[in-house]
């Protein structure tokens, strides 16, 4: 029984509040999936060519920063030790892409060193990351 002072009012729903929350959830997944595309490598200056191609399958990254340091898969790892790490990073009797990061102040010797004990890896292609200019 409805009391004669009470104002008939329809019911409604209030959608702003349950907008802001679509929002706050559409900007979470947004920022979340920028974080899926960083590289694998550390944050080197690569150098410039207008020659470079894009490479399908990026497995093992190999990175050298300015200071001479050398990683692999973001682990640092002496020079002794690189063809080792990589060659258990590659499935036995399978091709690998080995990229190589090398900022573009590094030694060009260490850059050879790097690529030298690549090349004695089977089953390792060496590709050299660059930029576009």
């Amino acid at each position: 029984m409805r009391l004669p002072s009470e104002p008939d009012v329809p019911p409604q729903i209030n959608i702003v509040p349950m907008i802001d929350v679509i929002f706050a959830i559409l900007t979470f997944f947004i920022l979340s999936s920028l974080y899926l595309t960083s590289s694998q490598g550390l944050p080197v200056n690569l150098p410039k060519a207008a020659t470079a191609q894009a490479q399908s399958s990026t497995r093992i990254t190999i990175t050298i920063d300015p200071q001479g340091q050398i990683a692999l898969n973001r682990q640092a790892i002496p020079l002794d030790a690189l063809e080792v790490g990589v060659r258990n990073l590659i499935p036995s009797g399978q091709e690998s892409i080995v990229v190589l990061n090398a900022d573009e102040n590094v030694r060009h010797g260490q850059v050879v060193q790097v690529m030298d004990r690549l090349r004695r890896v089977p089953g390792a292609r060496l590709a050299i990351a660059t930029q576009r200019p």
